[in-house]
């Protein structure tokens, strides 16, 4: 088992972010790690500057993404956690296969076209070739298992297709370059709307901090933030065809069970019946017992700035290790001399 999956370091991690992806990171680290698997998180600087960015701000966020993921769980002893720039592997795979990905592949990818608007011209390369990066992410580490929310299947859909392209054009069905790796998509909590629109899904660059508990916040600005919530003037259902036309609600019932491991069904047993001022302050007091040790530990780890940049450099070291031998075989495949 080999697990892979990146991170965007640029803007503040979220709720959305810590259920959607981190806290599964953990749980697929603890897996793989007791099964002998290896498990590879990266900070995708890289992909960042695909689009305008303050280079400051992007070194900056960089290292206080790495105190967030070890402040939420993630092992350095167990993973291997980097950041994309200190893997040159990663650049280099992509433009090996970059000869392999098609034109109308990219252009359907629906991320493209919502980033890229109607200005699609006055877009970057480096955006509109973002999937194949993607690729190589995963394909590198020859991944068996690609965490992704629902928005993402389609990006490792054209993973797939490019890795079995290239395998079925220059290598043998004995002997394939790449491993065609799987989604794992999180059954509960893998989408957590935003706290102002129950519509929109919880993220970084939406204009409102309102709209999002950031993990860096105060255990005050959590429970501010979840008792400025979005509601309906209804009490909680007492089933969930009750949550049917109520997206903040079912947004808030959502975030809850996740919180505290349970079905959304239980939480409804709890609270059904019940209006949101009796909801609201429960909910503010998991959610701050929750995150309020993951906010503690990140400021301890924050400013370290030795120790940050240590875990870094050895995660590296052990990536570009393991990404040799598929780089390898692929610029071998290609026909390409190196000395």
């Amino acid at each position: 088992m080999t697990v892979v999956s990146g991170i965007q370091p640029t803007g503040k991690p979220h709720l959305g972010n810590y259920l959607g992806a981190i806290r599964n990171y953990v749980k697929l680290q603890d897996e793989a790690h007791a099964n002998g698997g290896k498990c590879f998180i990266f900070l995708a600087d890289l992909h960042a500057i695909s689009m305008p960015h303050v280079p400051a701000e992007l070194h900056a966020s960089t290292l206080e993404m790495v105190a967030t993921l070890v402040a939420c769980g993630l092992d350095p002893d167990k993973s291997v956690l980097f950041n994309q720039a200190q893997v040159p592997a990663h650049a280099e795979l992509q433009w090996l296969l970059m000869g392999t990905a098609r034109m109308g592949w990219l252009n359907r990818m629906t991320q493209w076209k919502d980033k890229a608007g109607k200005n699609r011209e006055g877009q970057s390369v480096a955006l509109f070739g973002y999937p194949v990066l993607q690729a190589a992410d995963v394909l590198l580490y020859q991944a068996t298992h690609v965490p992704v929310g629902e928005d993402q299947k389609q990006h490792l859909e054209l993973a797939r297709d490019i890795a079995q392209k290239f395998n079925n054009d220059f290598a043998s069905e004995e002997a394939p370059v790449f491993t065609l790796p799987e989604p794992y998509i999180p059954e509960e909590a893998a989408r957590i709307m935003s706290l102002r629109d129950g519509s929109r899904k919880m993220s970084k660059s939406e204009p409102s901090d309102m709209s999002r508990i950031n993990l860096t916040d105060t255990a005050e600005d959590m429970a501010g933030k979840i008792r400025k919530a979005k509601t309906d003037p209804e009490p909680l259902p007492s089933d969930l065809a009750g949550l049917e036309g109520r997206p903040e609600a079912a947004n808030l019932v959502g975030i809850y069970a996740a919180l505290a491991g349970t079905s959304q069904q239980a939480v409804l047993d709890q609270f059904g019946g019940l209006g949101f001022g009796t909801f609201k302050p429960a909910m503010a007091d998991l959610v701050v017992s929750v995150l309020g040790p993951i906010r503690d530990r990140f400021v301890e780890l924050k400013d370290d700035r030795e120790a940050l940049d240590a875990i870094l450099a050895r995660g590296a070291a052990q990536a570009r290790e393991a990404s040799r031998r598929t780089l390898d075989s692929a610029y071998a495949a290609l026909g390409l001399v190196r000395g």
